[in-house]
Parts: C-alpha cells; structure tokens; sequence
C-alpha cells in the first residue's frame, strides 16, 4: 500500500533532468540589426507626433493613403523613395533630413547594443558667453 494522498499523481520520471554533457550550454542570441523600414517608420512617427500632427493630416497633405502611412510607420511596409519623400515634405523635412534623422537612430541602436554610451550631438554647439 502506498503512503501517497488518493487523488495525488505520482511522477516517475523517464530521464534525468541534468543536461547532456555532450552538448554546448545554450547562448542568447545578439539582438538584431533593426531593418531600414522599421528606423524610417520610427523617424516618421517621431516627427509626426512631434508636431502633434494625426496620420490622415500627414497622409493627405503627401498624398499618401493613411493606411499605408501608417503602415509605414509600423515598419510594415518597405515605402519607395518618392513616398518616403512625400511623407518628409509633409513634415517639413526633405528627403536628406530623413535619411540623416535615420541613420542617427541607426548609429544610436547599434551604440546601445554594443554597450557604448551615446550622446545626443547632432553637430549644434552652443557657447555662453
């Protein structure tokens, strides 16, 4: 007879639960490179909300569907160059300034994942006199 409770399971188990000495002890993965679209998009909105704009006054003042814009904000979609520069100059920006804003948050992601510390310079330097 056993000294176990009548509704207690008992669990014999099958194979130890110490991991094989053969294998290699798992390693986390590095994080990822972010993609393009997905900087583009995070720009964008950044700008967007900055301004406190909505989607559709930035989609119809670039002629661009909100859907899609939006979209493209989310880094879902891959927007072309003529797109992308019609959502910059419905900002106030120029297609330059976009691509320079992105590939600051580039520069930015990649010193974090390397574990440097970045600061925010963007080449304005004020002097009190």
């Amino acid at each position: 007879m056993s000294n176990q409770a009548p509704n207690q399971a008992r669990v014999i188990p099958l194979r130890p639960h110490e991991p094989a000495p053969h294998l290699p002890e798992p390693t986390v993965p590095a994080p990822k490179e972010p993609l393009w679209r997905d900087l583009v998009g995070d720009v964008l909105r950044r700008e967007r909300l900055a301004q406190e704009r909505t989607l559709k006054d930035v989609a119809d003042a670039a002629r661009i569907s909100m859907p899609y814009l939006s979209e493209v904000e989310r880094g879902r979609k891959e927007a072309s160059s003529e797109v992308l520069a019609a959502a910059a100059h419905a900002l106030g920006l120029d297609l330059g300034d976009l691509l320079s804003l992105t590939r600051n948050e580039f520069t930015q992601h990649r010193n974090r994942r390397q574990g440097r510390v970045s600061s925010p310079y963007n080449g304005l330097c004020l002097v009190a006199a």
